[in-house]
């Protein structure tokens, strides 16, 4: 994106600092890296970075002023799992931006969950150390200083309990890819991780067991995505519809409410026209739209240019569970030694007093989406962070 710094890169790129930065990765999580992280990272200016930020929080201001998008949304919650005493604002959101022809962001989806939060200033420090990046080069929007953002994620996270007392919880934890970010949750704030599977529950409260101690949980920073959980068929002690004497880091509601659900109620120069598929009476070119089931996640079961029969298969009593949406052909902005890259940017926000930028996530690919399946085989694609120069 920064001609400068991507020739400055491609220039002095080497296997062997990839293998440091991979090695640096490993020497701080235990174990290599989970899935694979591009060999290079994104050069941003600051000006587009905060372009992105500012039309995610203007999405995000336009739905919660929309009536009729408060009541739909939270009609939309599966009852089984709608949990009472909801936050009015989601604490955390994600919304994903490509870039069209005219390098204008657009947007690929938003949601009211919580993602790598730890571990990517782990990945920027990583790409730092071992490329020996321009110090010039912030990894952090807004101007915040890396103890600013742990101070954030602290109050976000563990809020006004004991660190003891609030769990990272999540469904067979140490099995999934993002494990070395609970990790990290725990190193930097002393928040461990239970498998929701096993936390107890006695009355209105919730329990946890660590070195044999049967640990009261207070606070709740959520992982567990209802899609795998209702998948996998596990059970739990407790019922999301439940009183508890819990607080949620954040409330597990905005997980449908802020969603793929939210893309036909917004009206913004960067959000493609969305619908519901139930609504949808006749699809002239169906090549350009990509259909989306609402709540999967990582991308299962999306197709970019469905056909007409893709479409019509999908039964009746099932479309109102998915989206049709128009595709923006994403360019190609990122030049590496195999091709130019699309590029996906993630603004990670934290809802305090504000909505507020606190840090990007980059995926880079060259297939028909960002996801690992689009882009096996493939070098300088994957996972990676931005950094933002401010002088561009």
């Amino acid at each position: 994106m920064i001609r400068s710094h991507r020739q400055w890169f491609n220039r002095n790129y080497s296997d062997e600092r990839h293998r440091r930065f991979l090695g640096i990765l490993e020497e701080r999580c235990g174990e290599p890296a989970l899935f694979r992280h591009s060999e290079t990272p994104a050069f941003l200016p600051a000006t587009l970075v905060a372009k992105m930020a500012r039309y995610g929080r203007e999405m995000v201001e336009q739905l919660l002023a929309n009536p009729q998008y408060q009541a739909d949304s939270r009609a939309a919650i599966p009852a089984e799992f709608q949990a009472p005493n909801e936050d009015p604002t989601p604490l955390f959101v994600q919304a994903d931006f490509g870039l069209d022809a005219d390098v204008e962001p657009k947007l690929v989806e938003i949601q009211g969950f919580p993602t790598l939060y730890a571990y990517q200033p782990l990945m920027a420090a990583a790409y730092r150390e071992a490329y020996g990046m321009d110090a010039r080069l912030a990894a952090l929007p807004d101007g915040l200083t890396l103890a600013e953002y742990e101070a954030l994620l602290r109050r976000a996270i563990v809020g006004g309990c004991d660190a003891e007392n609030v769990v990272l919880m999540e469904i067979d934890p140490w099995q999934q890819k993002t494990r070395h970010d609970f990790l990290l949750t725990e190193q930097m704030l002393g928040v461990r991780t239970v498998d929701i599977a096993t936390v107890r529950k006695e009355g209105r409260a919730l329990f946890y067991e660590h070195d044999g101690k049967t640990i009261p949980i207070r606070r709740i920073y959520n992982r567990a995505i209802v899609d795998e959980l209702v998948r996998r068929g596990i059970q739990t002690a407790f019922d999301f519809r439940d009183e508890l004497d819990v607080e949620w880091a954040g409330h597990p509601n905005w997980f449908f409410r802020l969603s793929k659900f939210s893309l036909p109620y917004l009206e913004h120069p960067a959000v493609p026209r969305t619908q519901f598929l139930d609504r949808v009476e006749r699809v002239e070119n169906p090549e350009r739209y990509v259909l989306k089931p609402l709540y999967s996640f990582a991308g299962t079961g999306v197709i970019v240019g469905p056909t007409a029969e893709q479409i019509a298969a999908v039964p009746e009593e099932q479309r109102s569970g998915y989206i049709l949406q128009e595709r923006v052909d994403f360019e190609p902005v990122l030049e590496t030694p195999f091709g130019a890259n699309k590029m996906e940017v993630r603004i990670m926000y934290v809802w305090l007093d504000r909505l507020r930028p606190v840090n990007t996530i980059i995926r880079m690919g060259r297939g028909a989406q960002m996801g690992v399946d689009h882009n096996k085989g493939m070098d300088w694609v994957g996972g990676s962070a931005a950094f933002i120069d401010a002088e561009v």
